[in-house]
């Protein structure tokens, strides 16, 4: 058989489309006949969709990212960055997905994303107002009936336009579960695109109603009010505290948080790597640093915990105990 390689770009294409429109529904008997035929049409075809099919169980996530993008009707944009993105990585073979070294697949796939330490506003066409934190992704599908906004990673703040004579509900969607707003400004975290990492969840104003995916409950959180859950579960509701929100304002607060979490969360606003020996990971940390300058506050932190700065270069920095 050839490689992949050799499939053309026009083909590439056609498999991606099929492939996406197969999984947008159950598909009729008119259209599974349509799409036997075009397999049987040439031998291109047939190595097209088998390479296409081998793709997909490869790729991490991507069946996932293709269940958003087919929940959008046909034309949309995320429908079709999901065909340009399949086909070209068919078209280029298995070695295409290098790309995921400098972009990944979340972000690659998505309508609107952020880089390390970048933020993005984003207006719907509704008037919802999205603001995406550092190292974020969402998809976008609006139909006449219901408008969805689809966290893919990271970390999102929305302000919901009314809409009280369509009357669509606006909801987050997600792996785990889902997020419908009643009129309202809420934060949302997911920090992976791994199905079953947590999602946080809190309610700045109005309410939200949380249902995970594989249980019955539902709980609608009120403004001050947030919580996590997975598909499997809730975890009580807790009230919102300052440094849930402070990246809003380019700020990072800290309430005697350890080291090596405040490390961690710096971390997502710098690229390369930021770490503490063991022997100090447990120091606490205090106060509000700003995140445009990371470099700012590591000096910060060395000051006032009086630590020392090892560093190979400005992307592999770490903190050590003070040299008597």
């Amino acid at each position: 058989m050839n490689t992949s390689k050799e499939i053309s770009l026009k083909v590439s294409r056609e498999a991606a489309e099929w492939l996406v429109e197969l999984q947008s529904g159950q598909p009729s008997p008119q259209t599974q006949a349509q799409w036997q035929a075009w397999r049987d049409a040439h031998p291109e075809h047939e190595q097209a969709w088998q390479h296409i099919e081998k793709l997909g169980e490869r790729l991490g996530g991507l069946s996932s990212s293709l269940a958003h993008a087919t929940l959008a009707p046909k034309g949309s944009l995320q429908r079709r960055r999901a065909i340009k993105t399949l086909s070209m990585l068919l078209f280029a073979g298995g070695s295409a997905w290098v790309v995921q070294d400098k972009m990944p697949w979340w972000q690659l796939n998505a309508d609107y994303s952020t880089g390390v330490g970048e933020s993005q506003r984003v207006v719907l066409e509704d008037g919802t107002v999205v603001q995406l934190n550092s190292s974020s992704a969402i998809n976008v599908a609006y139909t006449a009936q219901q408008r969805i906004v689809m966290l893919l990673r990271g970390e999102i703040h929305i302000a919901t336009a009314h809409e009280p004579a369509k009357r669509r509900p606006f909801l987050v969607a997600s792996d785990q579960g889902s997020m419908r707003a009643l009129g309202t400004q809420f934060v949302v975290r997911q920090l992976t695109n791994d199905k079953d990492s947590p999602i946080k969840i809190g309610v700045l104003e109005g309410a939200v109603e949380v249902a995970p995916n594989e249980i019955s409950t539902k709980v609608r959180l009120q403004a001050g009010e947030q919580l996590s859950f997975t598909r499997h579960m809730l975890t009580p509701v807790e009230p919102i505290l300052p440094y849930d929100t402070a990246w809003l304002k380019r700020m990072l607060v800290a309430d005697d948080m350890p080291l090596a979490e405040f490390l961690a969360e710096l971390s997502r606003y710098r690229k390369g790597s930021l770490s503490c020996d063991d022997s100090i990971k447990h120091l606490k940390v205090s106060g509000t640093y700003p995140l445009e300058d990371t470099d700012k506050v590591i000096d910060m932190l060395q000051q006032s915990l009086k630590l020392e700065i090892r560093m190979l270069t400005r992307y592999w920095v770490r903190l050590m105990p003070a040299s008597v």
